[in-house]
């Protein structure tokens, strides 16, 4: 399930089918009993709309769960841009040479990070992995070097900028990584089953047409979608876009 939700049009095949086919097994378990008494009829709309209700709060705390994922990941995308781009005035502080190859380093590196927020491809994304690890270690050894040869607290300054870069990175890939736990989708998925089934079985024989029976899953799987879609940072249409970090790439190529 952990590879499905990465996938939301895949989500939403997925649930429509199976809660249309739960919803249809319930249709022909009522079939072959016979017509319930009134009381016992009320009785089963008392757990029928239990059931929707608890649903219901279930997709509704998923989604805030998505959409506070997916505010934290904007968030530290603009806090990274900040990072870098704080640092990149820092360099200042350090002896010219050394302040020209972190500058440069610190463009190859912001191009990386652009990267890491457009691709979507499996093997592109650890290529940038590999580069953007390797330019992590070249950057913090361009301000290494000069804070060991001169341990001044005016370049302490460019060696915490730097430090702030490096964290900034760990914490985007954290929120990345942050996602609705598999749990939560299993519990989703065995309500919605249920309730499907209890809407099936309370049809009345004159209700249980396809088209009636497809209302329920259809809204219940494009919840789902939406949840996946919000949730997934790469496999989805709702995704954060790095406009920090590409507009500060543009100002430094520039200057």
């Amino acid at each position: 399930m952990n590879q499905i939700v990465r996938y939301p049009l895949l989500v939403l095949a997925l649930g429509l089918v199976t809660l249309w086919l739960s919803a249809k097994i319930g249709a022909f378990l009522r079939k072959r009993r016979r017509n319930p008494e009134e009381a016992e009829r009320e009785d089963f709309g008392v757990v029928v709309a239990a059931s929707l209700t608890l649903l219901a709060l279930i997709i509704g705390f998923s989604f805030s769960m998505a959409s506070s994922r997916y505010d934290q990941r904007k968030n530290l995308e603009e806090s990274e841009a900040n990072a870098i781009g704080t640092e990149y005035v820092r360099a200042d502080f350090l002896p010219v040479a050394d302040a020209a190859r972190v500058r440069t380093l610190l463009r190859s590196y912001l191009d990386q990070r652009v990267l890491f927020y457009e691709t979507r491809d499996a093997r592109q994304l650890r290529q940038i992995d590999g580069a953007t690890a390797q330019l992590e270690t070249d950057l913090w050894s361009a301000v290494q070097a000069p804070a060991a040869a001169q341990p001044t607290p005016v370049v302490a300054i460019a060696v915490t900028g730097m430090n702030d870069v490096l964290n900034s990175k760990g914490y985007t890939q954290a929120a990345w990584l942050n996602r609705i736990p598999i749990a939560t989708w299993g519990l989703m998925a065995a309500i919605a089953i249920c309730c499907n089934l209890l809407i099936g079985y309370g049809a009345r024989r004159g209700e249980t047409k396809a088209v009636l029976l497809l209302v329920l899953p259809l809204i219940v799987s494009v919840s789902f979608a939406l949840i996946a879609n919000i949730d997934s940072p790469r496999g989805g249409m709702v995704r954060v876009h790095p406009q920090n970090l590409a507009s500060l790439s543009q100002s430094l190529h520039a200057h």
